[in-house]
């Protein structure tokens, strides 16, 4: 059982998970990942998390009322990403530092983040942020590193406010307009193809090919509920889109 100090001053408490290792390659984080808990009961995921046989942990769960726990040292690494990838690096874990949000998610009723529970992520995330020299554009979803897979923290997460405080890469998504043209699944061709280079350069793992298959619908939907959150079905609509190409026209040395 590891004994530790807290690497953050925001921390309330720390516990000690199972699960965790060394990063690789001497690898330093780069990248902040968040997620929800995604259980109907914090104390229970707080247990999942600190237990050996659930396979999993984090460096921090953020508790409904603000409350911030520490799991896991920032040095090491925890078990929070699973498969997962982002700009081909398919070590997630071994670059990132997780932080959990405690909220059941979308499977039990999916309700809103508290407020004191958000001014916490803020604090937190712009702590880590700041000692870590984590750039903007590497503030990511669960969601966007494992699209076939995860939904957290989802569309209700407030990515345009973090973003205003300081955390995370955000432009302002474009008017969704319903009469317009858009790609979806089953598509084909130049568009498709073009669609897949811009995400695959953003960052987002899938094969560039021309075709509007469930992978690229499960990207597009991971990067709607981050960037484009109005509506979440996984069709490129112009909104999408365009948001996409604001994000990269935004990027260091684009």
């Amino acid at each position: 059982m590891t004994v530790f100090a807290a690497d953050s001053r925001f921390v309330r408490e720390v516990r000690s998970a199972a699960n965790h290792d060394e990063r690789r390659d001497g690898r330093q984080p780069d990248i902040l990942l968040l997620h929800y808990t995604g259980m109907e009961s914090t104390e229970e995921a707080c247990r999942r998390l600190c237990a050996v046989e659930s396979g999993v942990s984090c460096h921090y769960v953020v508790l409904e009322d603000g409350g911030v726990l520490q799991l896991v040292p920032e040095t090491l690494r925890a078990w929070h990403a699973g498969l997962s990838s982002w700009e081909d690096e398919t070590d997630v874990n071994s670059r990132s530092i997780g932080v959990e949000i405690a909220n059941p998610g979308h499977e039990f009723g999916y309700p809103d983040f508290p407020e004191a529970q958000l001014e916490s992520v803020i604090e937190l995330c712009r702590d880590i942020c700041a000692r870590r020299s984590i750039q903007p554009q590497r503030v990511l979803a669960h969601s966007d590193v494992a699209p076939r897979r995860k939904d957290d923290p989802g569309e209700k997460f407030p990515w345009a406010r973090l973003a205003s405080c300081g955390v995370g890469h955000w432009t302002g998504p474009t008017r969704i307009d319903h009469a317009g043209a858009s790609l979806r699944e089953g598509d084909e061709g130049d568009p498709v193809e073009e669609l897949q280079t811009l995400l695959s350069l953003y960052g987002y793992g899938l094969e560039i090919h021309g075709r509007y298959d469930a992978a690229l619908t499960a990207v597009v939907r991971a990067f709607q509920r981050h960037f484009r959150p109005a509506r979440v079905d996984g069709v490129a609509d112009f909104s999408t889109a365009d948001t996409l190409r604001n994000l990269l026209r935004s990027l260091p040395d684009r």
